[in-house]
């Protein structure tokens, strides 16, 4: 099977079935970050927008969309206006949406607002935020565990990760945890028992169970301390220009 023209298949029927037009469409978790499993579903993402009147209804309207959730896809999208009301607080998610690695279907007035995008990245909210990920999933999936999920590490690796990119600059950081591991400064024996367990992500199921890992549950707690130390050093640095949010979202309503 196809797997990327299903993809697209289940994504213009759905343009089809509610009038809207897709603008951008990607993957996201772990094929986006690059060490999916055999078994691994197919987290799609997609941005989407109405016709002009649409958005004049006085009514409340939805903007998300579920188009399908089982073992093998996981697909779901947001509206334009939903995605620009995101990036005004810097919602991270918008930032790893559009830059993601994987892309299935995007028009060409995403690429040319990107660069706007960014300018609304915020370093103190990303790094509170990809902050505030590791330490939940620490306590939700680490803590008090004699076994734990093999690709639970990496729900932890990532975002520590993600913030050490962003300290050092200023961007919103690369999906591909690659990018990531390859900027990490570490000693041989960290980076060789992430690698190692990269390879075994790559082979095992997404339940297989592996012991803990004390080196690496060294690094997490060590790294979540120091980043807690920088984030409430920084300086507010939201971007809060409604204004060209505005104009960019009736510019992707006019093409």
């Amino acid at each position: 099977m196809d797997i990327k023209n299903e993809i697209l298949k289940k994504l213009n029927a759905c343009e089809s079935e509610h009038n809207i037009r897709i603008l951008h469409a990607v993957e996201s978790g772990s094929r986006a970050w690059g060490f999916a499993s055999p078994d691994s579903d197919y987290d799609v993402r997609f941005i989407y927008a109405h016709d002009m009147e649409w958005y004049l209804k006085l009514e409340k309207t939805r903007d998300v969309m579920e188009l399908e959730l089982n073992d093998v896809y996981d697909i779901n999208g947001w509206d334009i206006q939903k995605l620009f009301r995101l990036l005004h607080d810097s919602n991270p998610t918008v930032f790893e949406w559009i830059h993601s690695p994987i892309v299935y279907n995007t028009q060409p007035i995403i690429a040319e607002i990107t660069p706007q995008i960014d300018s609304f990245f915020s370093c103190k909210a990303g790094l509170y935020h990809y902050l505030n990920t590791a330490k939940a999933n620490f306590k939700g999936y680490i803590a008090n565990k004699d076994k734990v999920k093999l690709k639970k590490y990496f729900y932890l690796l990532r975002p520590l990760m993600a913030c050490d990119w962003i300290l050092a600059h200023k961007t919103p950081p690369p999906v591909l945890f690659d990018s990531l591991l390859n900027e990490m400064e570490t000693d041989d024996k960290l980076f060789t028992t992430i690698c190692d367990l990269i390879d075994r992500k790559q082979k095992a199921d997404e339940a297989e169970l592996i012991a803990r890992i004390p080196v690496l549950e060294e690094y997490i707690a060590s790294e979540i301390s120091s980043i807690k130390v920088s984030a409430d050093m920084l300086k507010n640095d939201k971007n809060n220009d409604w204004e060209l949010l505005n104009s960019l979202f009736l510019k992707c309503l006019e093409r």
